[in-house]
């Protein structure tokens, strides 16, 4: 059948149609092709080419296609482009053809990204490509927090080409997979979906040919999975299609699917041509009762002819011929003797250039494939269908109506408004193990005597105060696991097992879909199942007995270190030294033989440590000096104190062994480790031999063995994960403490299968649990060490007070005595200044010793021997000559005139005062 327009002077271009001309699809696409053409040259009347179509019909079948229509446009049409197939898998050995021959092939309908493979540069996809959209799929996803989806696909090019693009956009989600077959019948159909029933996951993909896909959610509502609790979500080309079968009567069947579809703009062009579409297949297909809807693909396809027909009249014509090959005799097929277009080459370079405003939107070949940055999400409602939001490549998924970041109301199966938390409970119930224990039943205890079992313990009540945290309701029931070697490892492997027999019937049967207990997160098992977060601190510790300290005859020197110690004794023998120098002038007390005003100066400094010193201080400066001196005392001995009672109540005992190394030096001490616990490998890694090992089972077990110490076949310290130690501390926490960890662990967590679902909603709920109040309380129920200390304040290390604590106190009290000092010696030297500038005559040595025996003297001036002098006068005198018993002249090597001088002046001081010096010579 040949189709074409124009005569007399327009140059003629033969372009190949092959579609299966027996289905609907094929009809309406050709009526639209046939349309486009007539519309392009009617506006365009004046170009110099016209199209003439050749149509061949493929029969439905892709041999057909490929063999025998492609094959007769080519070797006998010798057409210059072909349009078509219909599907994917046609347009595979089509397009190879088509190459051989350099004959461009256009596509509008062969959606499969395995057809980019061929690498064919005369492959053109006028639609979008299935791997566009997978981006687009993976947001929702997100959107909703599903982690875990099954993809339902065709088993053929068209489902298997999206499906590495699907999985690399989810690449933190879990995809599993379900094929079904093209020509899959009810039956088929039924069996797949019973196994999606058995699995957990409850957010679908699909992704097929229209027809197909709608049997499947037909069965899918028979089988109760189109009700609440599930999600559905369709792929582009389904989406598009859906409403185009059955005249929309099959929309009522994805009541609450969810969609994804390229966007279309509206325009008043597309409405017209709607319009003209409708009469004119009406016309050509006068029989046909239910008459279609225009759909996405025959857009395409009038879109298809138009950029042909614009890069037609831009190629160059003159070439429009095959070249014969050279044929052989050997040449016995077709093939051998296909030529090859000269025109190709041409046309396909004016193609790429070809930009226009279509009906589809704008038509833009990015590397000979339409591109598409906007879709739809659609939300099937009833017989309608809702458009909730837009993604783009740039903006991601955006409100259709507001342009935020949320999408618009859902109406999900079963006509729910609630999502889907994406998974379910094959059987309604979760099965989860319980381990029967020996020991530390405070983690665990299973009780099975009454016919039910229950379980008790703290990690029982984490466990359920974390489901009550979740969103929706998880229906559990406890399964005992009796282990005879108390090794976890066992039940781990179990929950592993129950996911190697996902697809088979009735899987569940005696296995386990969780596990709950004091299970040790370690690198081993986490390659076989999940855990939550942990539940508990982390961290594997020594435990070891205690010894009691205070029975040391010096404890009383622990409160400060030996630093503070010599500088606190030197500040004392310093403030003596200036006190005395403050003070010796001045005051008696502090005046006498030698050895007495030395033994006072010790006296006066160190009796300030109890504030006991009676010598006054009438110095000004003396008095200054003390009072900073006796605040740095008050602080010293506060915290000396303070220091002492701490190291006597708080830090009474200390642990026989500081560091595990003391412990493998010595190859004959015994550890101890929980029998079970992975903790004895630990410690064979770390150099202990088996003979060193003991294993315990209790609480009660560990304490006789570290209370019979290796002397009498016990051991000298247990190592074991924080949390069963705590529980022994809380029972015997005065005779054990505990040390540094030695390894560190990542805690207790809870066991699910490989990428369940259920164990990110349960890790979210612990941290819920953890971080409030609750956990208090179920730790303060299970483990209550009040009268414990918290092993966490528990310091080996020292405690004294270093002299770094208080060298700014020392400082003050050492500038405020120097500068005392400084004051007090210019005073004197500048009292006494005739004696080292008046007489130039004097070495300085010999001034200098005249100033130290006058600071060796009494200050007369000074009001305490002026108030001794009145008290001690006999009888007035009233003449100039001082008695030899009381006065005491002691002359330095001057003049004799200096030394009448002096006597004159003290004289006459004695005299205008009526003040006399009785004191007895020898005596200053």
């Amino acid at each position: 059948m040949d189709v074409g327009l124009g005569q007399n002077q327009e140059r003629e271009i033969k372009v190949g149609v092959v579609l299966d001309l027996q289905t609907n699809f094929s009809k309406i696409c050709l009526t639209a092709i046939k349309m486009s053409l007539s519309d392009f040259y009617k506006d365009n009347s004046n170009y110099s080419t016209r199209l003439v179509l050749h149509v061949r019909d493929s029969m439905e079948d892709a041999v057909q296609a490929s063999a025998a229509a492609a094959l007769d446009l080519i070797k006998n049409e010798q057409v210059s482009a072909i349009i078509g197939p219909k599907d994917s898998m046609q347009a595979e050995f089509m397009i190879r053809l088509a190459d051989k021959a350099q004959v461009p092939t256009i596509t509008f309908s062969a959606t499969s990204p395995l057809l980019t493979s061929i690498r064919s540069p005369y492959f053109i996809r006028a639609t979008i490509d299935d791997s566009y959209q997978v981006k687009a799929i993976a947001a929702i996803v997100k959107y909703f927090g599903w982690r875990s989806v099954v993809a339902i696909y065709v088993d053929n090019e068209l489902g298997e080409g999206i499906m590495p693009y699907l999985a690399d956009a989810l690449q933190d989600v879990k995809v599993e997979r379900s094929v079904i077959s093209a020509e899959a019948d009810d039956d088929q159909i039924s069996k797949e979906l019973d196994k999606l029933i058995a699995m957990q996951t409850r957010v679908f993909i699909v992704h097929m040919g229209s027809s197909l896909a709608l049997r499947v959610f037909q069965k899918a509502k028979e089988k109760k999975m189109m009700e609440a609790g599930y999600a559905w979500l369709m792929t582009n080309g389904i989406t598009h299609m859906m409403r185009h079968i059955d005249r929309g009567s099959s929309l009522n069947t994805l009541e609450g699917v969810l969609g994804v579809r390229s966007h279309v703009p509206k325009s008043k062009q597309l409405e017209d041509f709607d319009l003209r579409w409708k009469r004119t297949f009406k016309n050509e297909n006068p029989f046909m009762e239910n008459e279609p809807e225009l759909n996405v693909f025959a857009l395409w396809a009038y879109d298809s002819l138009t950029a042909l027909a614009k890069a037609v009249e831009k190629a160059n014509t003159n070439n429009l011929w095959y070249d014969t090959p050279n044929t052989s005799a050997n040449s016995k097929t077709d093939l051998g003797t296909l030529g090859v277009s000269r025109y190709g080459p041409s046309l396909l370079k004016a193609l790429s250039d070809v930009r226009f405003k279509g009906l589809a939107g704008d038509f833009n070949l990015i590397d000979a494939q339409l591109g598409s940055s906007t879709f739809e999400i659609i939300n099937f409602v009833g017989n309608k269908e809702n458009v909730i939001g837009f993604w783009t490549l740039s903006s991601g998924l955006v409100n259709a109506v507001s342009n935020n970041k949320t999408l618009g109301q859902v109406t999900w199966p079963g006509k729910s408004t609630i999502f889907p938390k994406g998974w379910d409970i094959p059987g309604k119930k979760l099965k989860v193990g319980v381990p029967v224990r020996r020991g530390f039943l405070k983690f665990v205890d299973v009780d099975t005597t009454r016919n039910k079992v229950t379980a008790t313990g703290y990690s029982i009540d984490v466990f359920e105060a974390a489901l009550k945290k979740l969103p929706y309701q998880v229906i559990y029931e406890y399964v005992p696991f009796d282990y005879p070697d108390q090794s976890y490892d066992n039940m781990v492997h179990e929950v592993y097992n129950r996911v190697s027999s996902l697809f088979l019937p009735y899987f569940h049967a005696n296995k386990y879909d969780a596990f709950v207990g004091d299970v040790s997160i370690i690198a081993n098992r986490s390659l076989y199942v999940d855990f939550t977060l942990p539940y508990t601190e982390s961290g594997v510790f020594m435990l070891v007995p205690m010894r009691d300290t205070n029975k040391n005859t010096w404890m009383f020197l622990k409160p400060w270190s030996l630093d503070l110690w010599v500088t606190t004794a030197c500040f004392f023998v310093f403030i003596g030294f200036i006190v005395w120098i403050l003070e010796h002038r001045v005051n008696t007390d502090f005046r006498g033989p030698p050895h007495h005003q030395i033994g006072t100066s010790f006296w006066f400094s160190f009796s300030t440590m109890n504030f006991a010193h009676r010598e006054k201080v009438v110095s000004n400066l003396a008095r200054f000096v003390v009072i900073v001196w006796c605040f740095v005392v008050l602080v010293l001995t506060q915290s000396y104190t303070a220091n002492l009672t701490s190291i006597l109540t708080e830090q009474r005992f200390k642990p026989d062994v500081i560091t595990m190394k003391d412990l493998i030096r010595n190859g004959e001490t015994s550890v101890g480790y929980q029998l079970g616990s992975f903790v004895r490998e630990l410690l064979k890694t770390q150099g202990f031999r088996d003979t060193q090992l003991k294993a315990y089972t209790t609480s009660e077990h560990c304490n006789k063995l570290l209370s019979d110490g290796p002397t009498k076949g016990g051991i000298a310290a247990a190592f074991d994960e924080l949390a069963y130690l705590k529980v022994i501390l809380s029972q015997y926490c005065p005779k054990y403490a505990l040390v540094e960890p030695s390894f560190k662990t990542a805690g207790f967590g809870f066991v699910f299968p490989k990428n369940s679902p259920l164990r990110g909603d349960v890790s979210r709920a612990i941290l819920n649990v953890t971080q409030g109040k609750e956990m208090n309380d179920i730790e303060k129920k299970w483990f209550d060490q009040s009268n414990c200390p918290d092993p966490d304040s528990i310091d080996l290390s020292s405690h004294r007070l270093t002299f770094s604590s208080f060298w700014g106190l020392f400082l003050i009290a050492g500038l405020a005595s120097f500068l005392a000092l400084i004051l007090f010696v210019a005073k004197f030297l500048y009292e006494h200044r005739h004696t080292l500038f008046g007489d130039a005559e004097n070495s300085f040595s010999e001034k200098l010793t005249f100033l130290l025996r006058n600071f060796d003297e009494k200050d007369k001036r000074s009001h305490m021997f002026k108030e001794s002098a009145v008290h001690n006068v006999s009888s007035p005198i009233t003449q100039c000559s001082p008695r030899p018993s009381t006065v005491q002249m002691t002359p330095w090597q001057g003049s004799p005139a200096a030394q009448d001088i002096q006597f004159e002046s003290r004289c006459v001081s004695l005299v205008q005062r009526d003040e006399f010096d009785t004191a007895p010579i020898g005596t200053r």
